[in-house]
């Protein structure tokens, strides 16, 4: 098996939820961790509950590709290469069709996609000339089930999986691994940004059941400590309870 010491891992959208819980896990083990998000405020605190350096953390908003790029070459600059990097920043501000949210859908596509591009796009040059590397990309559930209110934030996810898959039959030649992670209902910020109310309170509904954010970590883990010649390339997991 592979180990997370001293492994290398950039991690976007890492200062709450998912990418915040995956930071600690894998700090824990050893790993040397490099953050990105746009809340420094919450990032700065991150850091020093983590015992990082002032350098390893660094403002991202992925919709910016320049700052994206920014953050892996922080990685590059500080330890001298990327190891795995985490496409984890997301938004899911669901609604109906009719409501017409056209800003919420220009920034679930620019977040969810594009950040998942420039995220690969920054990462890809450094991996592919040390012939080694790992890019985990988040999808969801929604990324495999469409249900009302959910279209557009569906259509992003079914997209990251589907780059996500053309990126791996790509980048067979220089041994990099790829791997989609579809949660379920996980204790996350997601929901917050829903401001269609009747599609909030279904969504409420699912997840009151909502699992720990340290399952997600527990998960990414999973996929990085395989053997070298092994590559999960996907994993979908929600609660026991979850139905949808």
């Amino acid at each position: 098996m592979e180990t997370i010491q001293d492994k290398v891992v950039v991690i976007t959208g890492a200062s709450s939820g998912l990418g915040a819980e995956t930071a600690r896990h894998l700090a824990k083990q050893g790993a040397k961790v490099v953050l990105g998000a746009r809340r420094m405020e919450r990032l700065e605190k991150l850091a020093e509950e983590l015992g990082l350096d002032a350098k390893a953390i660094v403002k991202t908003d992925v919709v910016d590709r320049n700052q994206v790029k920014a953050l892996v070459d922080r990685a590059v600059e500080l330890h001298g290469r990327i190891d795995v990097i985490l496409n984890n920043a997301g938004l899911m501000p669901s609604s109906m069709l009719d409501k017409l949210k056209f800003d919420e859908w220009d920034q679930m596509i620019d977040v969810n996609i594009k950040g998942t591009l420039y995220g690969i796009a920054a990462a890809l040059p450094y991996m592919q000339q040390q012939k080694s590397g790992h890019i985990i990309n988040v999808s969801s559930v929604a990324g495999h089930k469409v249900g009302p209110g959910g279209a557009v934030y569906a259509g992003t996810k079914w997209a990251v999986r589907a780059i996500s898959e053309g990126l791996r039959q790509e980048v067979k030649p220089y041994n990099i691994r790829t791997t989609i992670v579809s949660p379920g209902a996980v204790d996350t910020e997601l929901t917050d940004t829903i401001t269609d109310e009747d599609v909030a309170a279904g969504m409420k509904q699912v997840y009151q059941d909502a699992i720990p954010a340290d399952s997600f970590a527990r998960v990414i883990e999973f996929a990085m400590v395989q053997p070298a010649e092994v590559d999960i390339n996907e994993v979908l997991f929600r609660p026991t309870s979850q139905q949808y």
